[in-house]
């Protein structure tokens, strides 16, 4: 898989229209995936905000062409991931992206700055 994978803060930024956004081509969101842990996390933050659940899941959807379920390696993975990350104090959501994308050798896309610090194998883009 050479899909990009973004966290929930990219689509949180593409729905909500945030500085970066822009970096998010149409030619990537038509590839990008994401985590169905991340997918989760979006839904509850747009729901919290007052939008209809059954709008906020299509916007979300419209943002990436697939939601992969995590699977139980991939959970394995992002429970790993755990030593790595924590001083950098990543969610369970964020190390379900990131274990994902792991997984399929795939870039990540994120608003998280401290990303950035992670060496991970992956491509990991910041777009603001």
């Amino acid at each position: 898989m050479n899909r990009p994978v973004f966290d929930a803060s990219a689509i949180m930024c593409l729905l909500q229209k945030e500085r970066g956004a822009e970096k998010l081509t149409e030619e990537i969101c038509e590839a990008a995936v994401a985590s169905s842990v991340n997918m989760a996390e979006v839904q509850g933050k747009l729901v919290l905000n007052g939008w209809d659940p059954e709008i906020a899941w299509e916007d979300a959807l419209s943002c990436v062409s697939e939601v992969e379920a995590l699977t139980a390696e991939q959970a394995k993975l992002a429970g790993t991931l755990i030593r790595s990350t924590a001083q950098y104090g990543l969610s369970l959501g964020d190390r379900s992206c990131l274990a994902l994308a792991i997984y399929f050798g795939a870039e990540v896309y994120t608003t998280e700055k401290l990303w950035k610090n992670l060496k991970l194998g992956i491509p990991i883009h910041v777009i603001r």
